[in-house]
């Protein structure tokens, strides 16, 4: 496994990190495809084996099962100073007044209870999941510095914001002396790069870790353009996110496709080798619900790509809707 630090931090993370939307309860949230305990445990502990220390999640994920379910497993096979723990705070964690946003009251409550469901007395990065429109920036990045401060948090991040609101966040931070992001979880992918043209340079003249989330689009380029899983014929946030472009984004499939037959390798390598090659990303977030999606994501490190492939990967892309953020509201 390959560490390398998060943006301009001197935290060692390794190149790949465990997403953990895919561990859960289907009974508490909107995906019925997500891994009950039993089945995520062994996953998480191959996961240790390969030398992945980087694990993502969020208080929203099976409305806290996926922080209980890493929580537990990483007590019973990992040293906590060995590994670095990542949620994220916004949705909805309850009905009524105050049940999410980026409000000082809620940063401050689902703090305490992310780290009760992780079993732990800090969180490596805390994210903010979305932008608030509800809650001034400046609420925000004063409640999110007093947790640094308290000794809950090590780490600020961000997830899927417009680059204008993430260039205000940090600005807000800077101004004040509060604590600033350092990473930005944000959608990019083959049949997404949308984010190359704001986003990342933003990331990478201000030194911020990249750490992308649906990193082969739902596993549209690790497959069969007509081939279909659980997962593609229930999640409706996958079918949001890419059926609107499929006609577009099929060709792109098809080279991926073209390029691993060439090297001799299963397609998953071909998309992640593109994205590690993608400045400034630090870490791809793989949702991996099986251990060989794993071994495979890991293999992908050794394959480095040219730049005649590279540019015959990126030539079908068209401009794509923005997907992800959340509109002015």
């Amino acid at each position: 496994m390959e560490y390398v630090k998060l943006g301009k931090t001197g935290l060692d993370v390794s190149r790949i990190c465990l997403g953990c939307m895919g561990f859960g309860d289907a009974n508490r949230w909107i995906h019925q495809w997500v891994l009950n305990e039993e089945n995520s445990r062994p996953v998480i502990k191959k996961a240790l084996e390969l030398g992945i220390n980087f694990f993502d999640t969020a208080n929203v994920y099976s409305l806290g099962a996926s922080e209980e379910i890493l929580g537990r497993a990483l007590k019973d096979y990992a040293k906590r100073d060995e590994v670095v723990i990542a949620t994220k705070v916004h949705g909805r964690m309850h009905e009524g007044p105050n049940g999410a946003g980026l409000s000082r009251k809620a940063i401050m409550s689902e703090i305490d209870k992310s780290l009760m469901r992780l079993g732990t007395d800090y969180v490596d990065l805390y994210q903010i999941h979305r932008w608030d429109y509800h809650t001034p920036i400046e609420e925000t990045m004063e409640a999110l510095h007093d947790v640094v401060k308290a000794g809950k948090v090590r780490y600020l991040g961000a997830s899927a914001m417009y680059a204008w609101q993430f260039q205000k966040a940090l600005f807000v931070a800077e101004r004040n002396g509060w604590t600033k992001f350092v990473s930005m979880q944000n959608h990019l992918n083959l049949l997404y790069r949308e984010e190359e043209r704001e986003m990342l340079p933003l990331c990478k003249e201000e030194g911020i870790g990249v750490i992308p989330y649906s990193p082969l689009a739902s596993g549209r380029l690790t497959r069969d353009w007509s081939e279909t899983t659980h997962r593609s014929e229930t999640d409706q946030v996958q079918k949001s996110k890419y059926d609107s472009t499929a006609d577009t984004d099929r060709f792109i499939v098809e080279q991926v496709a073209e390029i691993a037959s060439k090297h001799g390798v299963p397609r998953v390598h071909i998309a992640l080798a593109w994205l590690m090659q993608k400045q400034p990303v630090t870490a791809p977030i793989i949702g991996a619900t099986k251990i060989s999606h794993l071994e495979e994501a890991v293999a992908a490190m050794d394959l480095k790509l040219t730049a005649e492939e590279i540019a015959w990967l990126e030539e079908p892309y068209v401009p794509h809707p923005v997907v992800g953020l959340i509109p002015n509201q």
